[in-house]
This record gives structure tokens, C-alpha cells and sequence, in this order.
């Protein structure tokens, strides 16, 4: 079995900035790649950034200039810088993670973290 642990969610004001930890544990063999996605109430969960294991990342057009989004292959954790918050970024932040066995790759996900930016 494979765990993903996040923290650092948290209430802050608008322009303020946040820190998502995600630590990976259990039956690991080889993490293809690491993200965080989010979900608002009455939206459907989206992709807000990720990171392959080669280094390569991948963020979503609202986010860009803003967050970023890092990794410690050591420690098997992934993180999200995330400045300048808005109040749309108000959501559960999901950690992802996709991780190989053999030739099949299978997603995890963590219980989600609240990040609440008020005006």
C-alpha cells in the first residue's frame, strides 16, 4: 500500500502565501510523477501543477508566475509554493501521485488539505 500524507493548508489573506508539503510512503518502486490538483465546491477537481521524474514540470495557465511546484526524490515528497494568493484559489488541494509497478503505472491520492484565501 502506498500513503500520501499533505500539510500545510491553512487559512490567509489575499496576496498572502502558503506551503503544501506531500510525503509518499509504503510499497514505493518508482514514482513517475508527483502533482497537486484542486477542487472548489460545485467545481470538478483540476490540475494545478506537476512534476515528472526527470524534473519537468507542468503548471496550469492560473497558477503560472505564482506557484511552484518542487520535489525531494530522497524523501519522496512534493511540494507547492504557492504566493500571491487569490480568493478563486480558495479549494481542497489534492496530492497526486502516479507510481510504477512493473509496466503499470497507478495513481494515489491524498486526503486533501484546505487552503481558504479571504479577500
Amino acid at each position: 500500500q502506498v500513503q500520501l500524507v499533505e500539510s500545510g493548508g491553512g487559512l490567509v489573506q489575499a496576496g498572502g502565501s502558503l506551503r503544501l508539503s506531500c510525503a509518499a510512503s509504503g510499497r514505493i518502486f518508482s514514482i513517475n510523477s508527483m502533482g497537486w490538483y484542486r477542487q472548489a465546491p460545485g467545481k470538478q477537481r483540476e490540475l494545478v501543477a506537476a512534476i515528472i521524474s526527470s524534473g519537468n514540470t507542468n503548471y496550469a495557465d492560473f497558477v503560472k508566475g505564482r506557484f511552484t511546484i518542487s520535489r525531494d526524490n530522497a524523501k519522496n515528497t512534493v511540494y507547492l509554493q504557492m504566493n500571491s494568493l487569490k480568493p478563486e484559489d480558495t479549494a481542497v488541494y489534492y496530492c497526486n501521485a502516479e507510481i510504477a509497478r512493473g509496466k503499470v503505472s497507478y495513481a494515489y491520492w491524498g486526503q486533501g488539505t484546505q487552503v481558504t484565501v479571504s479577500s
